[in-house]
């Protein structure tokens, strides 16, 4: 019995809850099951769609194709020293990752906490939060290559890193299928609170000197009085990269916006908020047929209930013009439009 299915509804798999189908599905929980679903000649002809936890994506149609759920599970620990490696199955859902190490005093990615999606999808993006990304503690991955059936592994170096984006991203877009990665975090804690919304919480709270579990549970808080919980309302997070601009720009920009918030980026640019601007322009709660953004940050879209992706769509090019209009600056989607 083939593990590839038809026609099956993509509601539950994807955090924007957006109702479509996907022609051909087939879930993924080993890599003996990735090299099933490749041995038929037929799955390499078909338009092929990796899903992990479906949260950094918008559906805006029917998928024509065969969508992979990676249900790849496991966690394997080797301390060395000081250090610790975690191996991870793609499949693990990130948070719960999170909580694992905390709990066990692994540090490096506490303040990644509460980032929807699944380990697989974290070197794809290079997730980010509060000051830190997965490269900053990246080991490596290993990744199925669909061409040939074998796995190879990618180190830091290779995967190419840099704002959202890795070589998965890139060049071998659709080449490989992350089946686990490894993070190399610490017992030696090296506590990232240089975001002010981190040090407020922390003061408000009393906390001095905070543990790596003071950190994670105060970027808890700060995200959900912050942001919407997938399975109340659809969403995907941050919809919007925060721009990067050139320090000629940003010349033009401060004068006339003196308040705007902005941080060093790589290369002397300067990285804006791009929450800040779309707020600016009047959008941050704005309700929009079934969908707009959210009532407490502007850069999270929402989908109110029966929502369909192109009107999701259309609404975040009003906000993309909106903000070009009135700052000069053009803000890119983070989240996948398929």
């Amino acid at each position: 019995m083939s593990i590839i299915q038809t026609n099956i509804s993509l509601k539950p798999y994807n955090t924007f809850a957006i109702d479509c189908n996907a022609k051909y599905y087939a879930e993924i929980k080993s890599v003996a099951h990735l090299k099933e679903v490749f041995a038929n000649e037929v799955a390499l002809q078909r338009n092929l769609l990796v899903l992990g936890g479906g949260s950094n994506m918008l559906f805006t149609k029917d998928y024509d194709g065969l969508v992979l759920k990676i249900s790849i599970k496991g966690i394997e620990v080797k301390e060395i020293g000081d250090d610790v490696l975690v191996t991870a199955g793609a499949g693990e859902v990130w948070d719960s990752l999170v909580k694992f190490c905390v709990a066990k005093d692994y540090a490096g990615i506490e303040n990644l906490t509460l980032i929807p999606g699944t380990v697989g999808a974290s070197p794809i993006q290079n997730i980010g939060a509060y000051g830190v990304e997965v490269k900053d503690v990246f080991e490596s991955c290993t990744a199925f290559e669909i061409a040939t059936g074998k796995l190879k592994t990618f180190n830091k170096a290779e995967c190419e890193f840099a704002y959202r984006e890795s070589i998965f991203k890139g060049k071998l877009k659709g080449q490989f299928i992350i089946t686990s990665v490894t993070y190399r975090l610490s017992r030696i804690p090296h506590i990232q609170t240089h975001y002010g919304a981190i040090n407020a919480e922390l003061e408000r709270r009393g906390i001095a000197k905070p543990t790596i579990a003071d950190v994670s549970e105060v970027v808890a808080a700060i995200r959900v009085s912050k942001l919407p919980d997938p399975s109340t309302i659809g969403n995907a997070g941050s919809f919007f990269k925060n721009p990067i601009i050139d320090q000629a720009a940003f010349d033009i920009l401060l004068p006339q916006f003196p308040d705007v918030p902005h941080y060093p980026a790589a290369n002397g640019r300067i990285k804006l908020a791009a929450g800040w601007l779309i707020e600016a322009c009047g959008f941050k709660g704005m309700l929009e047929g079934n969908t707009g953004t959210w009532k407490n940050q502007a850069l999270v879209l929402v989908n109110h209930g029966g929502a369909t992706g192109q009107e999701v769509y259309r609404f975040s090019e009003k906000i993309i013009n909106a903000v070009q209009q009135k700052f000069d600056v053009v803000l890119e989607r983070e989240v996948n439009i398929l």
